[in-house]
């Protein structure tokens, strides 16, 4: 291997050094803790999966996907989402135990450009409940996010609420073809809301159906949201449809008292192609990326030969981490310096002391260089140093 590389990470690895692991395993158990109040279980699938099986049936671009072959010749790729994996584990192995309250705390790989410079692999949890298509379920996943959140420690942050099967229909209609579709949501996805309008203005439409696509930008806020939408929709139509669900899962968000932290999007569309229906994305005041997303995706399951309904989401640990600032430091409280002569004492009383739920260094004084250096990593230091007779003397 080139020097070049010896201390180099493959492109978009990190390295998680102790302040920010402990930190994060902190998040991890207090929110683990809080999923599993709410009777979802915790399960693990492979970190290589078959390419024909969960890397086709994922919605991670074919050129973001890690992929090897094994020795007979199959094609596997490293996981690169964690809805496919458990689709596939909740159709062959629990499909008799519908529905399913699922967790996981996984990490995930997707191969990403030197320029774009985001992290290839990382640390998602998050829940699928899989079986049920009441609107109550939908709530019952944003009200847990929002509960996951605040147990981590996070208070200041919002939840973007929309329903893609509002959107999607509002441009097949005006626009007809879903590849006109397709660059009016890429605009969306991308928040580029200025070039949305220009590539609005400047298509070959009327100027009632440009309003209509224009109209679309206003669709953001309160509950008064939902009042301007049913103004624009036909009463028979999807999107009334959308709306009608959008209107129930408010009140039941009502109804789990956290409507403080949800507001109306219906520009909200994702990458992920897989959703049906009502999607979020949870966001905190200085960060520029979603921590987390998840939604309706009723369809999914049929890839994996069973037709059910499907809900989820998914928290990225990192940005959360990011979004909770830096952590506090949390080094070893306590450090017995020995030498050799009292080295069994030194090991009793750390022992004794690591009972009594201290964190304990023990350090034998020849491994240390500079003394003064060190003992500056502890609140507290206590030296165990020549024989008991000499310290008795």
């Amino acid at each position: 291997m080139s020097k070049l590389f010896m201390f180099e990470k493959p492109l978009g690895m990190r390295d998680t050094l102790p302040l920010v692991y402990e930190a994060k395993q902190t998040v991890r158990n207090q929110m683990q803790k809080t999923i599993q109040n709410w009777g979802y279980q915790f399960l693990e699938t492979p970190a290589l999966e078959y390419y024909e099986t969960v890397g086709q049936a994922s919605a991670i671009l074919d050129q973001q996907l890690f992929k090897l072959l094994d020795q007979q010749g199959n094609t596997l790729v490293m996981r690169p989402d964690m809805t496919a994996p458990i689709a596939r584990v909740a159709a062959t192995k629990l499909r008799q135990q519908a529905p399913l309250r699922l967790a996981y705390l996984a990490n995930v790989y997707r191969a990403q450009q030197r320029e774009g410079g985001r992290p290839a692999e990382f640390e998602q949890m998050g829940v699928e409940c899989i079986g049920s298509s009441s609107v109550s379920t939908d709530a019952e996943l944003i009200a847990l996010l929002v509960e996951s959140l605040k147990s981590a420690g996070l208070e200041d942050f919002q939840i973007s609420l929309g329903h893609i099967g509002f959107v999607q229909n509002v441009f097949l209609k005006v626009l007809g073809t879903k590849e006109r579709a397709a660059v009016c949501r890429k605009f969306l996805y991308e928040k580029n809301y200025v070039g949305y309008r220009e590539h609005v203005k400047s298509l070959p439409l009327s100027s009632i159906d440009k309003g209509v696509l224009l109209q679309l930008l206003d669709l953001r806020g309160g509950k008064e949201v939902l009042g301007k939408v049913s103004e624009m929709v036909d009463e028979n139509s999807l999107e009334n449809r959308a709306l009608q669900e959008l209107v129930e899962l408010w009140q039941a968000l009502d109804d789990f008292g956290i409507g403080r932290h949800v507001t109306l999007d219906l520009t909200l569309v994702s990458h992920m192609s897989y959703y049906t229906g009502i999607l979020f994305e949870v966001y905190a005041n200085h960060i520029g990326f979603p921590l987390g997303n998840g939604g309706r995706y009723d369809n999914f399951l049929e890839k994996f030969d069973w037709k059910t309904p499907a809900t989820g989401f998914a928290i990225r640990i990192d940005r959360l981490m990011e979004a909770l600032g830096e952590p506090e430091l949390s080094e070893p409280n306590y450090c017995l310096l020995f030498s050799p002569e009292r080295r069994k004492e030194a090991i009793e009383k750390a022992k004794k002391l690591r009972d009594e739920g201290l964190r304990i260094v023990l350090q034998d004084i020849g491994g240390v260089e500079d003394l003064d250096l060190f003992a500056s990593n502890f609140k507290e230091v206590e030296y165990l140093l020549g024989s008991r007779k000499e310290k008795e003397s």
